[in-house]
């Protein structure tokens, strides 16, 4: 059963810390075979505190999910994110 991440962010507030996880995130999602299924189009928050940022990342299985945010090379990761942006971040199991 497949995995994914909700995360939902503030806009970027340091744009090199945005970049370096990038950078840091590319291998990442290849070792856990993470996929993007949604990040950039148009979005309509209807109950709760409107984020600009959205994204829901697919992993092979939940334990890929919960694997990959444990990586310690995600840990490293996370750190530029969470400088770069306000964040959630939610693993969710598949149906």
């Amino acid at each position: 059963m497949a995995g994914y991440w909700l995360v939902r962010a503030s806009a970027s507030t340091d744009a090199e810390a945005a970049a370096e996880y990038g950078k840091l995130w590319k291998p990442i999602a290849e070792k856990y075979q993470a996929k993007i299924l949604a990040s950039k189009g148009a979005h309509k928050t209807v109950e709760g505190n409107d984020l600009p940022r959205n994204l829901l990342i697919e992993f092979p299985s939940y334990e890929q999910a919960l694997a990959c945010y444990n990586d310690p090379d995600y840990s490293e990761a996370a750190e530029y994110a969470l400088r770069a942006y306000d964040r959630e971040l939610t693993i969710i199991e598949g149906n």
